[in-house]
């Protein structure tokens, strides 16, 4: 089974700029004005754009919104170097939420993308979570 990552955005330009820059990742296919796929990490990140204030589905209660929310589901990117990748995300307009933090797994930076969405580094130690599992 393939995982695709679907990440809406309300400028698709800003997007790939800030996930270019910040991941290094890569425009793969172009999907007219309103998609586009980033390659680099091992699944693909498709950003779509999608205005602020519309629904996610003709059901939904909620509306989109760009500024910083929560929601139960984030992408965690694994760093070789948290403090660098901490910088480069910033430099290309995340917020940091937080100190980086350290565990007996490794480090964590909590942050968000320009768009409201959470994403965090980890940097693993060790053996990473099987310093942790039973």
């Amino acid at each position: 089974m393939d995982l695709l990552v679907n990440v809406d955005v309300d400028d698709l330009w800003k997007g790939i700029a800030f996930y270019e820059r910040a991941l290094g990742l890569q425009v793969g296919r172009r999907f007219g004005s309103f998609a586009v796929e980033m390659l680099g990490a091992s699944s693909a990140i498709y950003l779509l754009l999608k205005p602020d204030g519309t629904r996610p589905s003709a059901e939904a209660a909620d509306v989109r919104r760009y500024s910083r929310h929560w929601t139960p589901v984030h992408l965690d990117f694994v760093v070789p170097d948290i403090a660098a990748a901490v910088n480069r995300a910033i430099d290309a307009g995340a917020t940091m939420e937080g100190e980086i933090r350290g565990h007996k797994w490794g480090r964590i930076a909590q942050m968000a993308d320009p768009f409201g969405h959470g994403i965090c580094f980890l940097q693993f130690l060790g053996r990473g979570y099987d310093e942790i599992a039973n």
